[in-house]
């Protein structure tokens, strides 16, 4: 008997540390998806004697499969959709929807009042979606490498990008110009003009989101079990992530259209592509278990567009005129939507290749394992 089957048997071991997964898996890429998770590379396989993760898996597999006892698991599947999960998607948008008639229905302080309670609303939608929604992070049956993961302080600031997306270049053209010399009304008219198309289309595109998020999920879990090693695996699913990502952007483009030309408001594409783009990468990376990356882009686009007013305002104090000459020479050459356009942009962009790297990992659409 070699040293590998005796009584130092590493790879035993290692079975042993992992015996719900071995028992479970249905063939050896999803070991390997589980070996990955728990960061197992190609050089700690060497350890085992192997050239790479998948070639251990394929041993663990095929031990597993002779010595235990265990019935033959069934083939991975993708959450559930229910009643619940799609009320959620719709929450928001709908929401949104009513307060926006709300406010073309109502005049002066009613209208207010009308605004204020609509944003209120679709704020805790929002809120409710993202942190126990399809687009959180919690529930049973949630793919990715950390099960356990909080979910992050992402909702904080994705609800401070979307009220900047509605009030925001409105502030920052009235702060360069003098102002504001009052408090927003909600008419894109007023002295604090609102960008309310951008908004709707956001938060109607949280189905879309959610179903193509689902999508995803349930193909690559597809390609787990036809794939043939984590490279091709990766091979695979690239494509996939990438023309969800297109799907998306191609239905927030339409929704865009339509609610501009409902409202008779500029469609803003730029600031609300890159915006939807940003927040739905960090949603993509957070429903898998990569949390970390989506707080951090996040935190610093709000930051930099916050900087943005922070400059103008501050540049009002004597002797600090200066500080607004950044972000003025970028207004008047662009437009106050380049601000949100640019930072948003590179922070979507910064995500997308981050989204391309763990994304493709076959961990990342591998089921949860079990608690014990």
């Amino acid at each position: 008997m070699s040293s590998r089957r005796g009584a130092a048997d590493p790879v035993k071991a290692l079975m042993h540390r992992h015996r719900e997964l071995c028992e479970r898996a249905v063939d050896p890429l999803e070991i390997a998806a589980g070996l990955e998770a728990h960061g197992i590379t190609d050089r700690t396989a060497a350890r085992f004697r192997h050239r790479d993760v998948f070639s251990l898996a394929e041993e663990m597999y095929a031990r597993a499969s002779r010595d235990g006892d265990a019935p033959p698991p069934t083939a991975p599947a993708a959450p559930r959709v229910h009643a619940a999960w799609v009320l959620l998607t719709l929450l928001p948008g709908a929401l949104c929807a009513a307060a926006v008639a709300a406010a073309h229905l109502t005049h002066g302080r009613t209208r207010l009042v009308a605004v204020a309670a609509g944003a209120l609303a679709v704020a805790l939608a929002l809120r409710a979606a993202l942190c126990r929604g399809p687009l959180s992070r919690t529930g049973a049956g949630r793919p990715g490498p950390r099960p356990g993961a909080a979910p992050g302080r992402t909702t904080p600031w994705t609800l401070w990008l979307a009220a900047y997306a509605l009030l925001g270049n409105g502030l920052l053209l009235s702060a360069l110009s003098g102002g504001p010399d009052a408090l927003p009304t909600g008419a894109a008219d007023g002295p604090w003009p609102a960008t309310v198309a951008p908004v709707l289309a956001l938060t109607l595109a949280c189905a879309p989101a959610a179903w193509t998020a689902h999508l995803l999920t349930a193909r690559a879990r597809r390609r787990l079990t036809s794939s043939r090693g984590l490279e091709d695996f990766a091979a695979a699913v690239r494509p996939l992530l990438l023309g969800s990502f297109a799907l998306f952007l191609g239905v927030l483009a339409a929704l865009l259209t339509l609610c501009a030309a409902v409202l008779g408001e500029p469609a803003a594409y730029p600031e609300a592509l890159t915006l939807g783009a940003l927040l739905f990468l960090a949603r993509l990376l957070t429903v898998h278990g990569f949390t970390y990356a989506p707080a951090v882009v996040l935190t610093a686009a709000a930051t930099l567009q916050a900087s943005a007013l922070a400059l103008v305002f501050t540049s009002r104090l004597p002797g600090c005129g200066f500080l607004a000459t950044p972000v003025d020479t970028l207004v008047t050459a662009w437009g106050a939507g380049s601000v949100p356009a640019l930072v948003c942009g590179a922070a979507a962009l910064a995500l997308l290749v981050h989204a391309t790297r763990k994304l493709t990992r076959a961990s990342a659409h591998a089921p949860a394992e079990p608690d014990r």
